[in-house]
């Protein structure tokens, strides 16, 4: 079979998927190996990523999509309905960050770190796709496993969470002395 016969094939799949689908998945379907095909995606990434393209093909842990490139926003906003766009609060944000870098983590955990309700943040984070449920703890009322999403990634721009920012430890304990204080702050307005 010709490379640009299994090409075709793989870019038949991830436009009729319309979501990410494995390498293992995408080699089983085109009859050659992973590594075979793996190179054969990233060849084709290259050639979408030309600026006379408007679609890319990006991976997401292990996975591959077809999507719309960022810059074609404004053409399909003309012809289609203009998509909701999502308001990430701070709020959100940081509900957001504790579940990249602790998952999975239960509404509970979150709240420790917090030390604020989290229902209505995770239940929003959920609505937007950028958070599901991963799981149950095998704990007393087995509550849920929050972590994030495919839609996560494609949202943030990363492949895998490997590509999230590694904070420094100074800058932990920069965020550690502003949460005491503001603690105290907090403590100190109530009495």
């Amino acid at each position: 079979m010709e490379i640009k016969e299994i090409e075709a094939q793989i870019e038949a799949i991830l436009f009729a998927m319309g979501e990410a689908v494995e390498l293992e998945r995408l080699a089983a379907a085109v009859g050659h190996d992973k590594e075979t095909v793996r190179k054969l995606i990233c060849n084709m990434m290259d050639h979408y990523e030309e600026a006379d393209r408007g679609i890319r093909i990006v991976e997401l842990s292990g996975s591959y999509q077809m999507c719309t490139k960022e810059e074609m926003y404004d053409t399909l906003v003309r012809i289609a309905h203009v998509p909701k766009k999502h308001v990430l609060t701070d709020v959100l944000l940081e509900t957001l960050s504790i579940i990249a870098y602790k998952q999975p983590i239960t509404k509970i955990e979150i709240e420790a770190i917090r030390g604020v309700k989290t229902d209505h943040a995770v239940n929003k984070l959920v609505e937007y796709e950028l958070v599901e449920e991963v799981g149950r703890l095998d704990a007393p009322g087995r509550p849920i496993l929050f972590g994030t999403s495919e839609q996560f990634l494609r949202s943030f721009g990363i492949g895998s969470l490997d590509e999230l920012p590694i904070l420094s430890q100074d800058a932990l304990e920069n965020f550690k002395q502003e949460a005491e204080e503001e603690v105290q702050l907090r403590l100190d307005l109530t009495t």
